[in-house]
């Protein structure tokens, strides 16, 4: 047993329900990797460039929840908006991993919200500042239950598997997994190209269009659907 395996769990440490490691214990979270505008239409509605290669950001580990649950809107930002998404995990860490074993390194996932300060984003944006405080408030990365990856499925497997989201009933965000501009395994294998992935690092791969603001009350409901519109995977988060 290395060094790094003996080191206890944190018991605060968010742990991926439904995961398990290769020794058979609870998988704990990892990096939260996210990519941004992999969708092509959310670019356009964030009046962004489509981008040529995944754009890459990263959220502080206490952003993350798994479960429903509340969120408190942070004081600092008077413009908070939804990004529902599919969360892929890592089972198999690697570094320079082949396009064709990308998969191959996937645990299972969730579907998870990004939420944003889009008013703190923008004024990053403007003064060519990152991201980092405008995605990183405490709870701002909720994922739903993991469910492992059956062993029958390819990538290709969810590209009619569909986004879905939801404030109070009346659907926002909808879209199939096939628009992504990036797949699960193209991720992978670009991420592992610049960061040497573990097991329990997150993917959050980006969000369709109809991204807008959630506000004190809001009832927000994430789903991912098979092909046949049996949801999943479901997060009911609560604005507080």
């Amino acid at each position: 047993m290395n060094q790094a395996s003996q080191i206890p769990i944190p018991s605060h440490w968010p742990i991926l329900n439904g995961l398990k490691d290769i020794q058979g214990q609870p998988l704990p979270a990892g990096t939260i990797y996210c990519i941004g505008r992999n969708y092509a239409d959310h670019a356009k509605e964030m009046n962004a460039a489509i981008p040529s290669e995944p754009m890459v950001f990263i959220k502080p580990i206490g952003t993350l929840s798994i479960g429903d649950g509340s969120l408190s809107l942070p004081a600092e930002s008077q413009d908070v908006h939804h990004e529902v998404e599919w969360v892929i995990a890592i089972g198999k860490g690697g570094k320079h991993i082949s396009l064709d074993q990308a998969w191959d390194h996937v645990a299972g996932w969730a579907v998870g919200i990004d939420f944003t300060a889009r008013d703190l984003q923008a004024k990053a944006k403007q003064a060519g500042k990152p991201w980092t405080l405008a995605k990183g408030f405490d709870g701002f990365a909720p994922l739903s239950p993991f469910a492992a990856k059956p062993s029958t499925f390819s990538c290709e497997d969810m590209a009619n598997y569909q986004l879905q989201f939801q404030v109070n009933g009346v659907t926002r965000q909808s879209e199939k997994l096939s628009q992504m501009l990036f797949s699960a395994s193209e991720l992978i294998h670009y991420l592992s190209s610049v960061f040497t992935l573990q097991p329990g690092d997150l993917i959050f791969t980006g969000t369709p269009s109809g991204v807008s603001q959630v506000v004190l009350g809001d009832r927000c409901l994430a789903e991912l659907k098979d092909p046949n519109g049996l949801t999943t995977h479901r997060l009911e988060i609560i604005i507080e």
